[in-house]
Formats: structure tokens, sequence, C-alpha cells
């Protein structure tokens, strides 16, 4: 069963290594909170806001031990009216008998959250 895992994090600069850095520091804690091993990861989706290079997010799968084929849709999002902070999103597709409610999900930095309909209550 495919389940979904969302998170975001907060960048605070507008460079690659500082983006890359805050992506690895999301993605190591979404990992974590769910105890997710690679071969469990069918795809990530990562999207950046407009102020931010989309290409830059998906270098951090790199620094992943077993993520290397892991495929990975990175875009820039459409500027959506209160959420223009320098923003990274993650949507993570992961193969688990857990029930989409048992799954944490991970704001980091007082990241914003896109569609808060879709938070966990």
């Amino acid at each position: 069963m495919i389940r979904g895992v969302r998170g975001a994090i907060t960048v605070s600069e507008n460079n690659e290594e500082q983006i890359v850095e805050s992506t690895e520091r999301l993605l190591r804690e979404m990992i974590r909170l769910n105890n997710i091993v690679p071969e469990q990861v069918a795809s990530v989706f990562i999207s950046a806001t407009n102020d931010l290079n989309a290409c830059f997010p998906a270098k951090a799968l790199r620094n992943i031990e077993g993520w290397k084929y892991v495929p990975v849709t990175c875009m820039q999002e459409i500027a959506v009216e209160g959420a223009l902070e320098k923003c990274v999103r993650v949507m993570m597709h992961i193969n688990t008998e857990a029930a989409q409610k048992d799954i944490c999900h991970v704001y980091l930095e007082k990241a914003k959250i896109l569609r808060p309909d879709l938070v966990d209550k």
C-alpha cells in the first residue's frame, strides 16, 4: 500500500548549499519519524517557492544512502497568496502497511502548509 508523507521547511537564504542542506535535514526527519528505508520509497515530489531555484532541493537526495535510484520530480510552485515565503515542500510516497493517519508529517522552521485541509486533525 502506498502512503503519502508530507513535509516542509523554510529556507533563510537563496543559495544552493543552504537549500540542499535544509532539504536534506527535512528528508532525514521525515525518514526518522516514519522509520522509512530506501526500498520503501516509491517516489519523491519536491516543490520550491518561486524565489528559490527549483532544481537545487533534489540534490539533497544524493546525500542519503540508498536513494540513488529513487524517482524524483522537482518543480517550482505557482504563487499562492500568503505562501510566498522561501520554502521547500516534499511529498514522499512510500510502500507501507501503516495507515495514513499513523504517518508523521514534518513541518520545520514554521513552514506554512499550503493545504490545511490535508493536515491530520
